[in-house]
C-alpha cells in the first residue's frame, strides 16, 4: 500500500471525490465547443478556483482538468503537440491546491476516451491507443498526479489500452465506465463484467466503478450490479446531479443538494468507497454530500424500491432486466465531447 489513494482509503474508509468540471467551467465563462484544457494556459486561475471550491466543500479527491487532453482530441484544437505539457500543467494546478489544503487531498489525473474508434471497426490501432494514453499519463505524472483516473469509458479494449499505459508509467490507476445505455456501456458491457476489461493486468486497479451518463437513481442501481473481480478493489460511484434540461438557452441539472446527500448515503449502503458527483454537481451539492458522508452510519444494502422512494425514479432500463453476455468491447461508438461536464 505505497500509493497515496490506497493509504487514504485505508485511513478514512470512504472518500469523497469532487464534482463536475465542464458544467462549472461553463458557469465561469467557458463557451460551447471550447476545450477546457485550453484554459489551463489562458485562465489557469479559474481552474485553480474550481479545484479550491471542491476542496473547501470537503473533497478528498480532485480530478485534474485533463479529461480530453490526449493527442487525438487536442488535434481538434491544433494542440496535439502540447499533450505532455498541458497534462503536466493540469496536474500542477490541482497539486498546488491539494498541497495547500492542510489535509490529505488526492490529485487524480483525469484520462477520458480518445474520441476515436479502435480497429477493426475504426482506424485507431490498439498500439496507437496505448501510446496516446501513455503520453498523457506521463504528463500527469510529471505534474504530480497521485493516480491515473481513467473515466467515462465504454469499450473494453480502450480501457485495457489506458490501463496498460498507466502500468507502463508506473502509475496506480482507477477506471470507471458510463453505463448509460439500458444499464450498460454504449459498447454493451454489463456492470458486473466491466472489471474484465483489464483482467490479468498487474498491479490491479485501486478502484473500479461508474460515472456520468445517468442521474443518481440509475447510478445507484448500476452500483448494485457492479463487481470488481477482487475484494480489495474499491467501488467508485460518481453520478450526474439529476437529469439535464434545456432552460432559457442553458443546460440545467435537476438534482438538489438534498437529493445528492440521499444518494451519498445510499451509495455507502451499496458498498461504494469513493463517492462523487459528475455533470451538474456544484460545490454546494458536494458540501451536502460531505455532511452526509460524515454523519451516516452504513445500513443494509438498498433495494431498487428504496432507491426510487428516496432519490427518485429510474430513467433507463436496467442491465439486469436484459441479461448479460459480458461482451461489447468492439462495435459502433459515438464520439464524446472534448470535456466531461
Amino acid at each position: 500500500m505505497t500509493d497515496a489513494l490506497s493509504r487514504l482509503l485505508a485511513e478514512k474508509g470512504v472518500l469523497l471525490a469532487d464534482g463536475a468540471t465542464g458544467t462549472n467551467l461553463f458557469e465561469m465563462g467557458l463557451h460551447s465547443g471550447e476545450a477546457p484544457e485550453m484554459w489551463l494556459e489562458t485562465h489557469p486561475e479559474r481552474i485553480e478556483s474550481l479545484h479550491q471550491s471542491f476542496v473547501d466543500a470537503g473533497a478528498d479527491i480532485i480530478l485534474s482538468c485533463s479529461f480530453g487532453a490526449n493527442r487525438h482530441r487536442l488535434k481538434l484544437h491544433q494542440a496535439e503537440d502540447r499533450t505532455h505539457d498541458l497534462n503536466r500543467i493540469a496536474a500542477e494546478i490541482a497539486r498546488k491546491v491539494a498541497d495547500g489544503a492542510g489535509r490529505p487531498v488526492i490529485v487524480a489525473g483525469s484520462v477520458g476516451p480518445t474520441g476515436e474508434i479502435l480497429e477493426p471497426i475504426g482506424a485507431l490501432s490498439y498500439a496507437e491507443a496505448v501510446e496516446a494514453f501513455r503520453e498523457q499519463i506521463e504528463g500527469l505524472k510529471a505534474g504530480g498526479a497521485d493516480v491515473a483516473w481513467i473515466e467515462t469509458m465504454s469499450a473494453a479494449d480502450e480501457v485495457r489500452a489506458a490501463v496498460e499505459a498507466a502500468v507502463a508509467c508506473d502509475m496506480p490507476y482507477v477506471f470507471t465506465g458510463s453505463f448509460d445505455s439500458a444499464g450498460r456501456t454504449m459498447m454493451g458491457i454489463h456492470p458486473r463484467d466491466f472489471w474484465k476489461s483489464a483482467e490479468g493486468i498487474q498491479p490491479a486497479p485501486i478502484a473500479i466503478g461508474a460515472n456520468c451518463g445517468v442521474g443518481a437513481s440509475d447510478m445507484l442501481a448500476t452500483g448494485l450490479e457492479l463487481e470488481t473481480g477482487n475484494p480489495d478493489t474499491a467501488i467508485v460511484l460518481k453520478a450526474n446531479c439529476g437529469i439535464p434540461r434545456f432552460v432559457d438557452g442553458q443546460t440545467v441539472y435537476s438534482g438538489t443538494a438534498e437529493q445528492m446527500a440521499d444518494y451519498t448515503r445510499l451509495a455507502i449502503d451499496a458498498g461504494a468507497r469513493i463517492i462523487g458527483g459528475c455533470c451538474g454537481t456544484a460545490p454546494g451539492h458536494l458540501a451536502a454530500m460531505r455532511h452526509a458522508l460524515d454523519t451516516h452510519h452504513k445500513r443494509q444494502r438498498p433495494t431498487i424500491e428504496t432507491i426510487v422512494e428516496t432519490v427518485g425514479p429510474l430513467v433507463n432500463k436496467q442491465a439486469f432486466e436484459s441479461g448479460s453476455d459480458g461482451q461489447g468491447s468492439r462495435g459502433r461508438r459515438s464520439r464524446r465531447g472534448s470535456a466531461e461536464a
